[in-house]
């Protein structure tokens, strides 16, 4: 089993920063590869970024240039590093993982595992 545990988000106006955290325990095959998902209100679940087992990381067009995506192998933690926020980032941010990889060719893959989410909101 594995366990998703973020934390980091909160309230920030438009332009502002927020690093979001997730703390993965289990089997650490088992979240060879992470990333984050973002759920806006009332719009379909999106992936934004990943990063694969080889640290390669891999952005939605929305969020390359502005998130960066980063993991501290040894304490098992992944970081998205969140500039230049924008209302449209407002909503719940997901960690994943899975074994096996979550970006190909310009699509995000549906992961095995999820945290429960943290609540970001941008106003203006």
């Amino acid at each position: 089993q594995v366990y998703l545990v973020e934390s980091g988000g909160g309230s920030v106006q438009v332009g502002g920063s927020l690093r979001l955290s997730c703390e993965a325990s289990g089997d650490p095959a088992s979240f060879a590869h992470m990333g984050w998902f973002h759920q806006a209100p009332g719009k379909a679940l999106e992936g934004v970024a990943v990063i694969d087992n080889e640290d390669t990381t891999y952005y939605s067009k929305s969020a390359k240039g502005r998130f960066t995506i980063s993991k501290d192998n040894a304490e098992n933690i992944l970081y998205l590093q969140m500039d230049d926020l924008r209302l449209e980032d407002t909503g719940s941010y997901i960690c994943v993982a899975d074994p096996g990889i979550l970006y190909r060719s310009g699509a995000f893959y549906r992961p095995k595992y999820w945290g429960q989410g943290t609540q970001v909101t941008v106003s203006s």
